[in-house]
């Protein structure tokens, strides 16, 4: 029997977690979650929204069944990822003395969410706290929270009074517009949460997901039902836009995709949001 990768990098994962290291856990407490509820939603470009690139799948969206979930409300904080680091269970990220942007072990930023962190030491984090990453139809559903339009809000493009984000207009000279004037992120939980109670699903960091990227999954995989995406591939899709995205890749539908692991450099923007199954949730298919 022929086992997808995403498979295999899974049981990697759980495997090299010694019996030394301390576990996470996935104290709600410590780490709060919303539950989402199964539910349909239309997956991918929102109707009317004129900035969606061919990967975002047909105008209008896919209509897709999500099983529920429960979801970080909050992004991975740099505190909670070092924790992991410490026990032995993740390893350590690019950090603020390589790249000024690197929130890990810079002063007073340990409630930012990490960042510099690639696909396989996301995963790793959440494996940790007995949990996993989204699905993306699971995380689109829990980022749109029950509406359809480009951003939670409405039409109206992403600034600073809502996320931290580069508002820098196309063509103009670079002027350090990225992180709102800043360089970098922001505080966890700056900005007001989203109908489901999420913050920072726009702005902040690009968050890793479970699914191989291709191009075409709204019409492939997930008009058919297959809600995981394809079994195997060599990138790594991404949702959110950042800190360093304008506008335009801060909507909800808009997907990035990077390689595994690689240059460390690639990974400035991406940070970690983790989901904990239900009976019932979606699954890795083998």
């Amino acid at each position: 029997m022929r086992y997808a990768l995403s498979v295999i990098v899974v049981i990697a994962a759980l495997c090299q977690h010694s019996h030394a290291e301390t576990r996470g856990g996935n104290d709600p407490n410590k780490y709060p979650q919303v539950l989402i509820q199964a539910g349909s939603f239309q997956v991918g470009c929102s109707a009317g929204d004129r900035f969606c690139h061919e990967d975002e799948g047909p105008e209008g969206g896919v209509t897709v069944h999500v099983p529920a979930f429960l979801i970080d409300t909050q992004e991975t904080s740099v505190a909670e990822y070092r924790e992991c680091v410490e026990s032995g269970g993740c390893s350590r990220p690019f950090d603020y003395k390589r790249v000024h942007y690197c929130s890990y072990d810079a002063p007073q930023r340990d409630d930012y969410p990490v960042n510099c962190v690639n696909w396989q030491q996301a995963l790793d984090y959440c494996v940790w706290r007995d949990a996993r990453l989204a699905f993306e139809v699971e995380w689109e559903r829990a980022a749109r929270g029950d509406t359809q339009t480009p951003y939670f809000w409405g039409h109206k493009p992403a600034d600073c009074s809502r996320a931290v984000m580069d508002v820098g207009k196309p063509g103009e000279l670079n002027r350090e517009t990225d992180g709102c004037w800043r360089d970098l992120s922001w505080p966890r939980n700056s900005f007001p949460a989203n109908p489901f109670g999420l913050f920072d699903v726009i702005g902040g960091t690009s968050e890793w997901v479970m699914d191989w990227y291709v191009i075409d999954v709204h019409t492939r995989h997930y008009s058919a039902g297959q809600l995981t995406g394809p079994k195997d591939g060599s990138l790594k899709t991404i949702k959110a836009g950042s800190w360093d995205e304008k506008h335009w890749a801060q909507r909800v539908s808009n997907r990035f995709f990077k390689p595994i692991t690689g240059n460390p450099d690639l990974y400035g923007s991406n940070g970690i949001r983790c989901v904990t199954e239900l009976e019932g949730s979606l699954r890795v298919v083998e």
